[in-house]
């Protein structure tokens, strides 16, 4: 079945960096648009990052412009999130997720459109 399985969050403190990993199996990989969401105790789970099948194009939520950048390695079934100038209000449970996509360069911003979603890893700044 298919799995994505986090990693690479932890404790931060305000301005430092973390990079968070999404590896895939049970699924072709590279016909697959990739997405970062996140969630803060109480709030609703966002949009932070998408990225097409090829890793041509590529979105961004606005409060992370600039700072956050999403890439991936279909060689190696996965999808990355390097996360630069990290402020407290980044505090969150970070989630990837996966749709099929190879027909075009879409990429999905919204979490109805993803079929499948990994346990997520937390990434808490401190201030």
């Amino acid at each position: 079945q298919v799995q994505l399985v986090e990693s690479g969050g932890g404790l931060v403190q305000a301005g430092g960096s973390l990079r968070l990993s999404c590896a895939a199996s049970g699924l072709t990989f590279s016909s697959y648009a990739m997405g970062w969401f996140r969630q803060a105790p109480g709030k609703e789970r966002e949009f932070v990052a998408a990225i097409s099948w090829s890793g041509g194009r590529a979105d961004y939520a606005e409060s992370v412009k600039g700072r956050f950048t999403i890439s991936r390695d279909n060689a190696k079934n996965s999808a990355y999130l390097e996360m630069n100038s990290l402020e407290p209000e980044d505090t969150a449970a970070y989630y990837c997720a996966a749709v099929a996509g190879f027909w075009s360069e879409y990429v999905p911003v919204k979490t109805d459109e993803y079929d499948y979603w990994g346990q997520g890893t937390q990434a808490t700044v401190s201030s």
